[in-house]
């Protein structure tokens, strides 16, 4: 399968990605979240989305950042799992609720909020949030585009 576009090299994209890129490391380095955590949140966000390229990123740069065989099959369905620590399940809430906003009419609930803020400070929530939504946004750029996935190698972008 070939991308109808690819936005790495497209005239006039460069920019804005290069841009929408940088502002995600800067994220990354500044986050008080742990690495594995952030990768576990895009994932999951990337499973819902059904973005194919950024579950195959965000597997193996999970798996770079420590995360076990077990945990990355099982954040599909982290509800009913053991494995996930409570700070994590409700990062992974947030995480979705954030981005099946049309389904959750009102958008994120104040349960789910609550529960993210009893295991994250400001700092933390700010990171996570800005997180949700720039994975998002990458989610959709790589879906209309159809850019192929299962050749990413751990640490390619960054």
């Amino acid at each position: 399968m070939d991308a109808r576009l690819d936005l790495l090299t497209a005239p006039g994209a460069d920019k804005a990605l290069k841009h929408l890129m940088s502002a995600g490391r800067a994220l990354q380095e500044s986050s008080p979240l742990p690495p594995a955590l952030h990768e576990l949140v895009a994932l999951r966000i990337s499973q819902i989305n059904g973005c194919a390229v950024c579950i195959d990123m965000h597997t193996k740069e999970a798996s770079a950042a420590g995360e076990t065989p077990v945990r990355l099959n099982m954040v599909a369905a982290w509800r009913d799992a053991t494995v996930f620590t409570e700070a994590e399940r409700a990062a992974l809430e947030l995480a979705e609720e954030g981005t099946r906003v049309a389904d959750a009419a009102g958008g994120v609930s104040d349960p789910i909020w609550s529960r993210a803020a009893e295991h994250f400070d400001e700092e933390a929530l700010t990171s996570l949030v800005i997180a949700i939504g720039m994975m998002n946004a990458a989610n959709r750029l790589n879906i209309i585009t159809r850019r192929p996935a299962g050749d990413y190698v751990a640490g390619q972008l960054g």
